[in-house]
């Protein structure tokens, strides 16, 4: 991504202090970019990257981050850059990985203002809301809310709700959504298609901060929430046209092991048909947790193959954050 002196929205893509009934600039000021370095040899290393860059938003007094956990996973240096040029290492707190959350602890006094968690209950379609990345206003966009449905992601990843935006934001990793109030909404996730009256529109697609708030206190204990953990298979499906397609595995998972192919297409888990990729996880989850065996019958060559899963814990296969 570009430095963030490199580049600006328009003037009239901005928001201004006229627009908004809150403090904007202690709300920009809030939001702090974030650089992460990965081992060459770390399990998301050839997905992620070993150099990645975003946002964060500051929402403690204490100076605790919020940001995607995309970010910081297998991080082992992490820099906070302030909008006024200051510089501090940062510590990988936390990831949940049902969430998409991740914490990030400065690692000195962090001089920025927090941005007080709001709802995304409280808004709705058609909403006015600001996207925010660091850098300050010119990193700043007016956007409005699209749409608020359910998101399946090929990584083995549900929201129930996300939110989604336009006009996208092209810094939207750990970018911060805020309403109307200056109140976080979410959190940038991923560039979208959506479609609206027949088009497809550009936007980006936030998870809600209502997610944080019931893990939250784990999080900060435990580095991850006290529930059990999902089984995991390490198995990228793709959706088109009604069909689940096995399009990437992860090496040495448990799909690669367990004798999925490239190219197989899912029709069941435990003997029940699959209607769609948040179905075939759901139904995945259901069986109990990381370490169950999962049942799948898929497609390979026009012949029906049954296989049988030991799923894992998606934790084991990453790098833990070592605090210096």
């Amino acid at each position: 991504m570009s430095e963030p002196t490199q580049w600006a929205f328009p003037l009239e893509a901005q928001p201004s202090q006229a627009d908004v009934s809150f403090n904007l600039k202690s709300a920009l000021d809030a939001v702090v970019l974030l650089r992460s370095e990965v081992p060459e040899d770390a399990f998301t290393a050839s997905i992620l990257g070993t150099e990645r860059v975003g946002n964060g938003a500051v929402i403690r007094e204490d100076g605790l981050i919020l940001t995607i956990g995309y970010l910081i996973t297998e991080a082992e240096t992490i820099w906070v850059t302030l909008n006024d040029g200051t510089v501090l290492p940062g510590h990988a707190l936390a990831y949940d990985q049902a969430s998409g959350f991740g914490l990030v602890q400065p690692l000195g006094r962090l001089q920025a203002p927090r941005l007080a968690r709001g709802s995304a209950a409280a808004v709705a379609k058609g909403d006015d809301v600001i996207v925010i990345g660091s850098g300050g206003r010119v990193h700043a966009l007016k956007a409005r809310l699209i749409a608020k449905r359910e998101f399946a992601g090929y990584w083995e990843y549900v929201l129930d709700e996300a939110l989604f935006t336009a006009p996208p934001h092209p810094q939207w990793g750990g970018a911060a959504l805020v309403g109307a109030d200056g109140r976080l909404l979410g959190i940038g996730s991923l560039l979208v298609q959506e479609q609206q009256g027949g088009e497809s529109v550009s936007g980006n697609m936030f998870v809600p901060i209502d997610l944080l708030e019931p893990i939250l206190d784990d999080m900060l204990k435990f580095g991850r929430p006290a529930r059990p953990p999902r089984p995991w298979l390490g198995m990228y499906t793709g959706e088109a046209e009604q069909r689940l397609a096995v399009t990437g595995l992860a090496t040495g998972g448990p799909a690669d092991n367990g004798g999925v192919k490239l190219g197989d297409m899912v029709l069941e888990v435990a003997g029940e048909r699959v209607t769609g990729l948040a179905d075939m996880f759901r139904k995945i989850w259901q069986l109990g947790q990381a370490g169950v065996e999962v049942p799948l019958t898929v497609t390979r060559d026009a012949q029906i193959v049954h296989l049988q899963l030991r799923s894992g814990d998606r934790s084991d296969y990453l790098k833990k954050p070592q605090l210096q």
